[in-house]
């Protein structure tokens, strides 16, 4: 999408559209559009599922330590904060290609029904932190006594 725009111009495009994606990131949990560049910060890709007792959160996290990971829930706010932390620079290697990213991040994920922020459970496997959510149920509807007057 990029090749005929030149490159002042693409770097500007290209700030925009970064900003564009933290707004609707922020405010909506979700991006509108799939990114068509490497970005230039890093953050984990997650799947959100749901069971009838359940939402499942999948976050790739890989060389991550989990010690190093930290998990939250406000409200309908998720949040996953971490750092990957960069390798230590072996002077004598030239580098051809480095498309690895590395840096903090924060992941805020509006989930789409009310959990039990007490009965979370978080486990960590092969680079996947998997957090199970219980969903709380829902209060039968009260039927309420109208009263005359």
């Amino acid at each position: 999408m990029f090749g005929l725009i030149p490159w002042r111009e693409r770097k500007e495009l290209e700030t925009f559209r970064k900003e564009m994606d933290r707004m609707f990131e922020r405010f909506f949990g979700w991006l509108p559009f799939e990114r068509e560049t490497q970005e230039l910060t890093w953050y984990p890709s997650v799947d959100i599922s749901e069971t009838p007792t359940d939402l499942i959160v999948k976050a790739e996290v890989p060389g991550i330590d989990p010690k190093e990971l930290e998990v939250s829930i406000c409200g309908d706010t998720l949040t996953i904060k971490g750092e990957r932390k960069k390798e230590e620079e072996h002077k004598e290697e030239n580098y051809h290609r480095i498309e690895r990213s590395y840096g903090a991040f924060t992941r805020t994920l509006k989930l789409p029904a009310e959990v039990d922020q007490e009965k979370v459970e978080a486990v960590y496997k092969d680079g996947v932190l998997k957090l199970t959510l219980p969903k709380v149920k829902p209060e039968a509807a009260k039927k309420i006594e109208i009263k005359t007057a």
